[in-house]
């Protein structure tokens, strides 16, 4: 019998090599490296072809004669925004989060009310759950009456053949893999859930919904670290890549897009963890600020943009006197770094002064924010937090802010401005914004804006609620 050769492959990022080692050359992960025997699957999965006959490549032009197939919409807004309007017929999407952050109860919401709809045939199968488990989840989310196919399974063959018909008609419209790290193919002596298994189980899975043009959806699990688990090319082979987090101690759950072929990068959905599962949110910005307190020291709302979407969020600040001799830096939903720059230039071009104090920055609802027009709505609240006086009622903050102590302006002016002033809010801190034929200073519609341009502005506006500084350094002309 023929030995078959032996290859070493890494978990993390699914680079071979020739032998063990402790440590991948490639990604640097430590203890990551398996053992995984090269062998090809019967029955053509994997295999490896021999014939060197070839066929003609047909090419077509860029504009089709054929219309694209209109998206099917599952029936819940937010899943629906996040896919980009809706799910393609034949595209593969790849969700990840957390153990227990609401990933099967969200999916069997999307194909409980997809699989309402007429003609639409939705299949669930699952490798972690039995039968019982998962109408358990129904019955307790109210969806026991929904005609959805159920089936536990985690042989690839098996779930081939049962995906695999004959009659188009009868392929699925839509079909959950709960989850990928659970199925194996026989013919990989590598256990479920390695880089072999996990990419010879998706591409198998991905090719077959684009030919038969039914969406498929799979469940990935995600690393300490919080990326999806298996090899990188998984993300590259899919279409969509999705997203779901949240803080466990919030009830709020965000749904965020990082790829989308067909659709718009940064896009998120919002809902609400209730008892009867997951509830649409249509206006977060009022679900983020429905908690705030007006007048406390250390907050400042933020006007931000998530993918097309406004979205006003509350950032909080505190500054305590330290007994550490090296106070801590902390926060909670935003970029540590970003927050350690921001502070050096408040120091340096501004004037104030941290030293001695640990620093909390937390943004309120759990939401995670990632852009640099933050950098002045965290500035105000740090200001407002050492000064122990509030930052003016109705007022939203955003521009990003440089070393020097200049503060740039950032796209999408009158989405912010026009959710500031839905919410009721009267005044808007942000730079002067280009490409303006009219000066910022004054009033747009209804809302009072107030241009910041340098670090200095923002707190000469709010002087009169600071405490002079013991040291002044700095000026803005030798800055």
């Amino acid at each position: 019998m023929a030995r078959h050769a032996a290859r070493y492959v890494c978990q993390q990022c699914g680079s071979v090599h020739p032998r063990w080692v402790g440590r991948c050359e490639s990604c640097g992960a430590w203890n990551s490296i398996v053992e995984e025997a090269d062998t090809p699957i019967p029955g053509g999965l994997g295999k490896k072809k021999t014939s060197t006959k070839t066929r003609n490549i047909e090419f077509l032009p860029l504009s089709g004669q054929e219309p694209a197939p209109p998206r099917r919409q599952s029936g819940i807004a937010e899943f629906d925004r996040v896919c980009g309007g809706g799910l393609v017929p034949g595209s593969a999407l790849l969700v990840g989060g957390d153990p227990g952050i609401g990933k099967s109860t969200l999916l069997l919401q999307v194909t409980a009310k997809l699989a309402q709809k007429p003609g639409s045939r939705c299949v669930y199968i699952s490798g972690e759950e039995a039968i019982d488990q998962i109408r358990m989840r129904a019955s307790r989310l109210g969806l026991e009456q929904a005609p959805v196919q159920l089936a536990t399974a985690t042989d690839l063959r098996s779930i081939l053949s049962a995906l695999d018909q004959d009659a188009d008609d009868t392929a699925p419209t839509l079909a959950i893999i709960d989850s990928i790290q659970t199925l194996y193919a026989e013919g990989l002596e590598s256990a479920p859930g390695t880089v072999g298994q996990v990419r010879a189980c998706s591409g198998e899975l991905i090719r077959l919904a684009k030919r038969k043009g039914f969406t498929l959806v799979l469940v990935g699990h995600v690393t300490k670290d919080g990326t999806i688990a298996g090899p990188k090319v998984l993300e590259h082979m899919v279409d969509t890549v999705l997203y779901f987090e949240g803080e466990r101690g919030h009830q709020f759950r965000i749904l965020r897009t990082v790829k989308n072929r067909f659709g718009a990068t940064d896009e998120i959905g919002v809902f609400e963890m209730t008892d009867g599962g997951l509830a649409e949110v249509s206006n977060p910005s009022a679900l983020f600020l429905a908690e705030r307190q007006g007048s406390l020291a250390g907050s400042a709302v933020f006007a931000g943009i998530e993918g097309t979407r406004p979205v006003l969020v509350e950032i909080q600040a505190l500054v305590a006197p330290s007994s550490l001799g090296t106070p801590r830096r902390a926060t909670v939903g935003w970029d540590s770094s970003r927050l350690a720059m921001v502070i050096a230039v408040l120091e340096a071009r501004g004037g104030l002064s941290f030293a001695g104090h640990d620093i909390y920055l937390n943004v309120a609802g759990g939401l995670r924010v990632a852009e640099p027009a933050a950098d002045l709505a965290a500035a105000a609240a740090l200001i407002s937090a050492l000064s122990g006086h509030p930052v003016p009622q109705e007022t939203v903050t955003f521009g990003e802010i440089g070393l020097s102590g200049e503060v740039r302006p950032v796209g999408q002016f009158e989405a912010r401005t026009k959710e500031a002033l839905k919410l009721g809010f009267s005044r808007a801190f942000s730079p002067r914004q280009r490409l303006r034929s009219k000066p910022t200073q004054g009033t747009v519609g209804s809302l009072e804006h107030r241009d910041i341009a340098h670090i200095q502005d923002l707190i000469s506006l709010l002087r009169d609620e600071i405490p002079s500084p013991s040291k002044r350094t700095t000026t803005r002309g030798n800055s």
